[in-house]
């Protein structure tokens, strides 16, 4: 007796992954990095590449205050999501985003009051 199919793609079916959503942007190179940043756990990666991109930025296109500016706010916005799904108290979370935009201040030579 044979066992009747099932609704939708069969276990093991790569269909998906062969004529998915993203299969026509995404090289083979990309679809690599896909998997592998399917494994990380956590944002703390994240919140570093982007530090190294504002630096980039900083270093390379010195007049464009705007991407800077917009970098920054991403880190910000990381930090404040790290903290809002770990269980340390709101303190930390100010302590940590104001740290961040202290770096950035300094990285880009100005002197900015953080309120403590």
């Amino acid at each position: 007796m044979t066992e009747k199919k099932r609704r939708g793609a069969q276990k093991g079916n790569q269909n998906a992954r062969k004529h998915g959503f993203y299969s026509q942007v995404l090289d083979t190179e990309e679809t690599r990095q896909l998997a592998q940043a399917r494994e990380v756990d956590g944002i703390d990666e994240e919140i570093a590449i982007m530090r190294v991109k504002l630096l980039r930025l900083i270093s390379h296109y010195p007049d464009r205050i705007d991407l800077q500016v917009a970098a920054a706010s991403t880190i910000a916005r990381m930090v404040r999501t790290k903290h809002s799904l770990s269980a340390n108290p709101k303190e930390s979370l100010k302590a940590a985003v104001s740290k961040v935009f202290t770096e950035i201040a300094v990285t880009l030579g100005i002197k900015a009051f953080i309120r403590p």
